[in-house]
C-alpha cells in the first residue's frame, strides 16, 4: 500500500512537472520554427544585397555562411534560455564546451581561419583559375572551411581552406596572359637558323600571340642535349587562347619541321655485343 503511495506521489510530481515545462517547451519549440524562418529571410536579403552590389561572389558566399551561422548560434542560447537554464550556467557549460570543442576540432578551426585570411588576401577568386595542393581547375566556390575547384576532368575537389592558406598557390587567371616556353629539339647536323625560321614564323602568323614591347615572340638555342640541340620558343597569349595555340603550334611545328627535312631526335642507346671465344 505504501509502494503505492510512493507511486502515485511520482506521477503526481511527474504530471506537474510536466505541465509546468509544457509552456516553456511550446515557446522553445515556436522560437526555433520563427528563428529559423527569420534567419532564412536575413540570409536571403544579405545574398540579394550582395547581388545588387556586384560585389565580389567569394565575399557574398563567405559573408553568407558566417552571419547563418553566427545567428544560429544565438538562437540556440535564446532557446536555451526560454527552456530554463539560468545564464550564468550556460556561460558556463558553453566556455567548457567550447574548449573541448575547441581541442576536438582544431583542424576545423584552422580551416576558419585559412578562409578568413583567403577572403582579406584574395589569392584567388571565384572562377580563377589556380593549381594548389596537387590540383589543377576553376575555383568553384570559397565557403568557410573548404574552397571547391572544378578540375580540367570535370571533378570535383573539395580542399579544406586551413592547407590552402598555407601552401603555395598558382592562379593562372590574375595576369589576364601566360607565357609558354615550347622546347623543340633538333638534330646536332640539322641547321640551326632553318629551325627557328620555321617555328618562329609559324607563331607569328597567329594573330591570337600577343606582339607588343617586351612580349614579342623569340626563339633562342637554350641548351646543347646529349642528343639533340633544344631550341626554346617563348610566345604570349591571353589565358583564353593558350592552350588553342599551344596545341596548334605543336601539330604544325612538328609537319613544317619534318616537311623540311629537319629531323626531330629522340633517345636512342647503342648496344655492342662482343663474341668473346673461350680458350
Amino acid at each position: 500500500m505504501q509502494d503505492l503511495q510512493e507511486y502515485q506521489q511520482y506521477a503526481n510530481e511527474a504530471m506537474t512537472w510536466v505541465w509546468d515545462f509544457a509552456p516553456k517547451l511550446t515557446s522553445a519549440f515556436i522560437i526555433a520554427i520563427v528563428g529559423l524562418w527569420v534567419i532564412k529571410i536575413i540570409k536571403r536579403l544579405v545574398n540579394n544585397f550582395f547581388k545588387n552590389k556586384e560585389y565580389d561572389d567569394t565575399l557574398e558566399k563567405f559573408s553568407s555562411d558566417l552571419i547563418s551561422w553566427s545567428l544560429k548560434i544565438i538562437l540556440f542560447v535564446i532557446i536555451i534560455t526560454q527552456l530554463g537554464v539560468k545564464t550564468t550556467s550556460l556561460v558556463a557549460i558553453i566556455g567548457a564546451a567550447g574548449l573541448a570543442i575547441g581541442l576536438a576540432l582544431q583542424g576545423s578551426l584552422a580551416n576558419f581561419a585559412g578562409g578568413v585570411l583567403i577572403l582579406i588576401l584574395k589569392p584567388f577568386r571565384v572562377g580563377d583559375f589556380i593549381k594548389a595542393q596537387g590540383q589543377e581547375g576553376t575555383v568553384k566556390e570559397i565557403s568557410i572551411f573548404t574552397t571547391k575547384i572544378n578540375t580540367f576532368g570535370n571533378q570535383l575537389a573539395v580542399i579544406p581552406n586551413g592547407k590552402l592558406s598555407n601552401e603555395t598557390i598558382l592562379n593562372y587567371s590574375t595576369e589576364g596572359i601566360r607565357r609558354e616556353a615550347m622546347t623543340w629539339g633538333i638534330a646536332y647536323g640539322d641547321d640551326i637558323k632553318l629551325a627557328k625560321e620555321i617555328l618562329l614564323g609559324l607563331v607569328n602568323e597567329q594573330e591570337t600571340v600577343i606582339q607588343e614591347e617586351d612580349k614579342f615572340p623569340m626563339i633562342v638555342l637554350a641548351e646543347l642535349g646529349d642528343s639533340s640541340v633544344n631550341l626554346s620558343l617563348r610566345y604570349w597569349t591571353t589565358n583564353e587562347d593558350f592552350w588553342t595555340v599551344r596545341w596548334h603550334i605543336l601539330e604544325e611545328g612538328k609537319r613544317r619541321i619534318e616537311a623540311a627535312g629537319i629531323s626531330i631526335p629522340f633517345p636512342q642507346r647503342d648496344v655492342h655485343v662482343h663474341n668473346m671465344e673461350t680458350k
